[in-house]
Order: C-alpha cells, then structure tokens, then sequence
C-alpha cells in the first residue's frame, strides 16, 4: 500500500521521533508513505473568518502535491494521511469548505492559476489512526512482538482528532481509536475523564502559568487513575503535556511526572523495533527507565 503522507512541519523538528517511528511502524505493517517533494506549511489555524480564502490556500497546495503524486503513479489513491492532528484539521477543514463553497473554490482556482493541476476537490484527508482502523485491528495485532503487557496507558485525544464533528476522526462523545490501538498492542487500557479535554493549544507562549493548570488536570487525572504513562497523536499536545511539567512542578510541588509519548512510539516498541525507531529518548520526562522496569526495554 502507497499513500501520500505529509509531514507538516513539526514532525521535521520537534516532534521527529513521532515522524521516524510512523514511518517505521507503517512499514511493519505494508504501509509506505510518500512524501510530496514540495509540500509546504498548512498554516496550521483554519480559517473561521466565513470570507477568509487567503488561509485555504496552504492546505490546498498541499491537496494538489497528492493529486501531482498520484499522476505519476507514486501513490495507489488519492489519499493523504498526516500524523499532526493540527495539520490533519487543518487539511481535512480546508478540503472540505473547498468542496462545499463553490466561491470559494473558484476564488482558490483564480489565485493558483500558475499550478500545473487545478485541484479536483478529491483527495481523502486521513489521520494515521482511521489508517490503522481501514487496515484493521487484527492485522497490528500480528505484527506484534513485543506485547505492551503490564503497561497501563492512558489515551489523550485533546481537541483537534475529534472536533468539530463531521471532521473528527471518531465519536466526539465517545471516542475509542486510541483504545482499540492500545488493546491491539497489548496495553492495558486506562480510561480517564480528562481525555478530551484541550491541554491548552495556543496560549503556551503567551499563558504558560494557565496552559500548566489545564494539563496538571490531565496529567493528575490520568495518574490517579492509575495510568503509566499518557499517549497522544498531537505535537503541541505532547509539548503541553511533557516538556511543561517543568512548569507543573514550579506550580505544583507535588506533583509527580508521567511520561507523555506518541502512539507511534508504542507501536515501535511492540513492533519490536530499535532505539532510532522508538526514539524515547527525545520525550520530555523521558519514559526509558519505565519502559525498561516493566520488562519492554533493555
């Protein structure tokens, strides 16, 4: 299976563990993702202004990378599966209000007229997630290795993977993609009231003492619940999540750290893949000696 798979820009920086074990753990499974020769930014907010166009343009390019890759037969569909849940909102928003405003599309058009392809409105927007559900549960289970048994995770899905509805990639109300992954690598499943509750997105530069009291909750929900450690699909959220517990401890004294990692990472490591697959030694609190005491790392 070859799908266009785009980056985004986070996932070449910050965030390259979640990056390399996506790709690593894709191969596992059959998976090759095709990344576009010149893809761009996506802007990463989506445009609410209802007269805004100028901020549909980014993740339109980005559609017409998938339809140039498909052209050539570099890709089997016209399908595009992103790991950054802002990028995928981003995208799959853009697409949509491309798809649905026929002024708005025809504006796009008239602004890109120098693109060799005039975008379709085709290209399917996909998290790595709904992926992995289409490929099926049983398949991940086979390519186990290493069974997650005796770790208790908690599944953080934040705001953008769910909202608004229509875009989401599973039950705003009742999510359980990242439930069914857990269960499907062997992990023990922790559920937790906070986990769709937003860590705080935007606001950490400039609110950093307000972003700490929203992802204290999250993180000491999570921990009482008797969670491990806290999977996430979004960079910001991870950044949120785990490097910020510094913040935490400033304002919260005793408050004990859990390890924040990327669903990716998870399935690396039940995969049974290396150190540069998995990459854990990138997270901020690093998860190693954890992972090593419950018997899934040397």
């Amino acid at each position: 299976m070859r799908i266009a798979y785009y980056p985004g820009c986070t996932l070449k920086t910050n965030a390259k563990n979640f990056e390399d074990s996506a790709i690593a753990s894709a191969s596992e499974l059959g998976i090759e993702m095709v990344e576009p020769g010149r893809w761009n930014c996506c802007g990463t907010v989506h445009a609410l202004a209802k007269d805004d166009v100028m901020h549909h343009l980014a993740p339109i390019r980005n559609l017409i990378r998938v339809e140039e890759l498909k052209e050539a037969d570099k890709v089997d569909s016209k399908q595009v599966v992103t790991l950054c849940a802002m990028c995928y909102n981003t995208l799959k928003r853009s697409n949509q209000t491309f798809n649905e405003d026929d002024d708005k599309k025809q504006k796009i058009h008239d602004i890109m007229y120098r693109e060799e392809i005039k975008y379709s409105g085709k290209v399917e927007v996909l998290h790595y997630l709904e992926v992995l559900r289409e490929h099926g549960w049983d398949k991940v289970k086979e390519a186990v290795k290493k069974p997650l048994e005796g770790l208790k995770i908690a599944p953080y899905y934040g705001c953008l993977l769910l909202r608004p509805r229509g875009i989401g990639i599973d039950d705003t109300d009742n999510p359980t993609i990242l439930e069914d992954l857990i269960e499907a690598l062997g992990g023990e499943v922790v559920d937790f009231a906070y986990k769709q509750k937003c860590c705080g997105a935007y606001h950490t530069v400039h609110m950093k003492e307000a972003v700490a009291d929203l992802s204290h909750n999250v993180l000491k929900y999570a921990k009482d619940a008797g969670a491990d450690l806290l999977v996430t699909a979004c960079p910001l959220c991870e950044y949120n999540l785990g490097p910020r517990q510094t913040q935490i401890k400033k304002q919260y004294p005793t408050f004990d750290s859990v390890p924040v990692v990327y669903f990716t990472q998870l399935m690396a490591l039940a995969f049974g893949l290396d150190e540069e697959a998995t990459g854990f030694t990138a997270n901020e609190p690093d998860p190693t000696s954890l992972l090593t005491e419950k018997g899934l790392m040397e």
